[in-house]
């Protein structure tokens, strides 16, 4: 048994060599895959943790106007002005959606006005601020802070702000929907009897005939001849 050790010695060491670095390099690639399945796992759980802290976030909207129950509402991220709109108890009977975008997408903060039909009639019979254009081309947002509100880019508004100086310098003044300073570029039409135009129109609707002005206190036949070439319905 000796003498068969001693002769066959070099190949059992080597032998045993081998196993030893055979098992050395198993145990340490198994090392290496489960660090590296470790490390996926963590990456996965984070993207998780941080979609679901997006998902969770929320807003909140002031909603004031013909709504049933204006006030301050928190919604989830993604909501749109509908969304509030609901929550405030919908809309009432009266409210008037025209220079609204449903549609739009909900941010912090938001202020969100609905307006009633009479507000958006006087808005429009007046016309005491300046109006922007909306997709109807009718639309009118009495105040510009509403977030809630249809409006055009700048760049379109300036264009369409200069096309309209521009009609009104080449065109009649309206009695029906000229405002104070219109009506006072006319011939003999002061403060007082733009004021009065205005306020008979706001009385009795708008003018069927330009004749019709002459049934405004303080306008005769003799301012009638000054200003009928200039006026239109």
């Amino acid at each position: 048994m000796i003498y068969f050790i001693r002769k066959y010695l070099k190949y059992i060491l080597t032998f045993i060599c081998c196993a030893l670095i055979f098992v050395g390099i198993y145990i340490y690639n198994g090392n290496n895959n489960v660090s590296t399945s470790s490390v996926k796992k963590l990456s996965v759980t984070k993207k998780d943790s941080a979609t679901n802290q997006d998902s969770s976030k929320t807003v909140f909207v002031d909603v004031k106007g013909a709504v049933n129950a204006p006030g301050v509402y928190e919604l989830d991220n993604g909501k749109r002005v509908i969304d509030a709109i609901n929550l405030a108890g919908g809309l009432s009977d009266n409210a008037n959606t025209i220079n609204l975008n449903l549609s739009k997408k909900l941010t912090d903060e938001m202020y969100i006005v609905v307006y009633t039909k009479n507000e958006i009639a006087e808005y429009k019979k007046n016309n005491n601020a300046k109006e922007i254009s909306c997709a109807s081309n009718e639309c009118v947002c009495p105040d510009t802070n509403n977030s809630a509100c249809i409006k055009s880019s700048s760049s379109k508004s300036s264009s369409s702000s200069s096309n309209n100086s521009n009609e009104k310098t080449n065109s009649k003044v309206s009695i029906n929907s000229a405002n104070q300073e219109e009506l006072m570029t006319l011939s003999g039409i002061g403060e007082s009897k733009a004021n009065a135009i205005i306020s008979y129109r706001q009385e009795n609707g708008e003018f069927k005939t330009i004749e019709d002005i002459k049934n405004v206190s303080g306008i005769g036949d003799a301012v009638y001849e000054k200003i009928k070439n200039n006026i239109t319905l």
